[in-house]
């Protein structure tokens, strides 16, 4: 199978709104590739990053933009359906992302994989103010706080959520992980926000979280960072 043509047809179906195109190369690439997993993971993901970067560059209208989004959506909720699920490994994840669909969109395929691979996951969306992320961490203590797909909006909130966690460590086993959105186009913001663990895709939030944190926490900040503007 040629994954670069797989994901153009499919990006072509969506946006014109195809529906019935669209099942029909998820159900050949599934056929190809064996399992619902890889098809969000090789094919699924690779079209929502286009859509969202054409998105951006103000090169899709707002009708193929939802014609897309919408759909896919659809897909995802499908193959992830289906995907057969490992037992249960014990850890807990509680997941937010940024307020738009395409962001949802991101963040419930890295969901999906994270629950395939055993993993509790708490997922809830975009929107959440960071006093009530902030309380769910503190009263629940997940061995992971996932911000996937976020915008680059929702950062005063995440660099609220990093502090408060180091000021008063509240959870001090809770790793903090990000990727996707404004993680994956600002190169290097997670590193300036001290972050456990970064994945750009959501098969590399499984490879990351298996691997452990490669950049040490910091319960309290000695000197003020640099805040860049992200995009």
């Amino acid at each position: 199978m040629n994954q670069g043509l797989v994901v153009e047809r499919l990006f072509d179906a969506l946006t014109a709104g195809d529906r019935a195109l669209s099942r029909e190369i998820v159900r050949e690439a599934e056929a190809s590739l064996g399992s619902p997993a890889e098809v969000i993971e090789r094919i699924a993901w690779p079209v929502h990053e286009m859509i969202d970067k054409m998105h951006r560059a103000d090169q899709l209208s707002r009708l193929a933009h939802q014609f897309a989004t919408r759909l896919l959506r659809a897909l995802v909720d499908q193959l992830g359906g289906r995907i057969a699920r490992k037992p249960s490994n014990g850890k807990r994840v509680f997941t937010v992302c940024g307020p738009s669909d395409g962001e949802d969109l991101g963040a419930q395929m890295a969901v999906d994989i994270l629950d395939a691979e055993g993993y509790t996951v708490l997922f809830a969306g975009g929107g959440i103010p960071a006093d009530e992320v902030l309380e769910q961490v503190h009263r629940t203590r997940p061995d992971v706080l996932l911000i996937f797909s976020s915008a680059a909006s929702d950062l005063p909130g995440v660099r609220m959520i990093l502090d408060s966690l180091r000021e008063i460590n509240g959870s001090p086993n809770t790793k903090i992980a990000v990727g996707g959105g404004v993680f994956n186009r600002a190169p290097g913001l997670h590193e300036e926000l001290n972050i456990d663990l970064y994945a750009e895709t959501p098969r590399a939030v499984v490879e990351q979280l298996i691997a452990g944190p490669r950049i040490a926490r910091v319960v309290e900040q000695k000197a003020p960072v640099r805040r860049r503007k992200a995009a």
